[in-house]
């Protein structure tokens, strides 16, 4: 019965906060302009937002970090800012959130990457992005790589979050993958499909949909291309897992002698799906360090990424809203006096992602 799963879960999150993480990956601000409209500029076709507030997150790989933190854990970030106000807001709100900052370098030679938010009555008007994608100093990635050094054995995973900005580069990946296996740590990839033949060695990787799809060489349309990609990503890599995100149609996880374990969505609502896949590999790592299966880090991932997705901005969740929502789902379960096979939190099977797309194909 499922409700003996959502018990593995429920011991599961105080163990949560128990780990120490060093994420390693691009920094980022995001900053939140809340307003609402009324008219439209006489100007140009366009709205005219009233500003009313303002709001501060740590974005890109911090925000990983953030979610880490929000269950309690211990991160470290990794990465690079520039000297500038973003950079100094950035780390404040690092600190802020119980994240340690020591690892945070300044490249006085390229501005902190941040991204300006408008939002007007729940709903994203504009995004502004301010950032420099060019490789860094071959310094800075010795100063960043002496740094995992240092922290290595302080720790028990390494997050790489590549959002493709030019910090994480081949030197790095190589030397970071061999650094973990030399330690025996964990260490997982969000990944951009540059890089994917240099990920090699990993012990997960989460690509989306369409990382999986350039990466692998296979369009996912229905179960057997879902299964060819994952199968294929999984051998190129050798890694012990690959879990491929798919958006509101949920995840499918592939591990060595094992079938694909299909799960779908536990979204009730969905407002925004920015920073989901930061609270996937986040919490994923998490519960991997905290003794959890694959089938079972995946699947605590997937119902945190459930809570983020019905906030609107870049969301984290909290060890209560994670007893909340399983406390959701264990209520639906009792109600319908079903077993897991038969409710629409997990069937391990393929039928539910081909219904997905019975449509889609259709129309393709």
């Amino acid at each position: 019965m499922y409700t003996k799963k959502l018990k593995t879960f429920y011991n599961l999150i105080p163990r949560l906060k128990n780990a120490k993480i060093l994420v390693i990956g691009d920094v980022m601000l995001d900053k939140f302009i809340w307003g609402t409209v009324s008219r439209i500029s006489p100007e140009a076709p366009v709205p005219v937002v009233w500003a009313r507030s303002e709001s501060f997150m740590p974005g890109g790989a911090s925000n990983v970090a953030n979610n880490i933190c929000a269950l309690g854990a211990k991160a470290y970030m990794c990465g690079v800012i520039g000297n500038d106000e973003a950079g100094r807001i950035v780390v404040s709100e690092l600190e802020k959130n119980g994240i340690n900052s020591d690892g945070v370098l300044v490249d006085i030679s390229r501005p902190t990457i941040h991204k300006t938010r408008i939002i007007a009555h729940h709903q994203q008007v504009v995004r502004i992005d301010k950032e420099s994608d060019g490789p860094l100093d071959k310094r800075v990635i010795t100063r960043i790589l002496s740094y995992a050094k240092a922290k290595i054995k302080d720790i028990d995973a390494i997050i790489i979050e590549d959002y493709g900005k030019g910090l994480i580069v081949p030197r790095l990946i190589r030397e970071l993958i061999i650094l973990a296996r030399q330690y025996n740590k964990i260490i997982t990839v969000d990944p951009k499909k540059e890089h994917f033949k240099i990920y090699s060695g990993i012990t997960v990787i989460t690509p989306n949909r369409k990382e999986a799809e350039e990466a692998s060489g296979i369009k996912i349309r229905d179960t057997a291309s879902l299964k060819s990609a994952g199968k294929k990503l999984l051998k190129s890599l050798k890694a012990e897992a690959v879990l491929i995100t798919l958006g509101e149609d949920g995840m499918a996880l592939f591990e060595k002698k094992r079938d694909c374990v299909y799960i779908p969505t536990v979204a009730q609502e969905v407002y925004d799906i920015s920073g989901a896949g930061d609270t996937v590999i986040g919490i994923f790592t998490l519960a991997k360090v905290a003794g959890a299966k694959m089938s079972e880090a995946a699947h605590i991932a997937n119902i945190a990424a459930g809570v983020v997705v019905g906030k609107i901005g870049i969301g984290v969740c909290t060890a209560s809203e994670l007893k909340s929502h399983l406390n959701q789902i264990k209520s639906s379960v009792i109600k319908t006096k079903n077993s897991i096979e038969n409710t629409n939190i997990k069937k391990s099977n393929y039928y539910s992602y081909d219904s997905i797309f019975k449509n889609r194909r259709k129309n393709d």
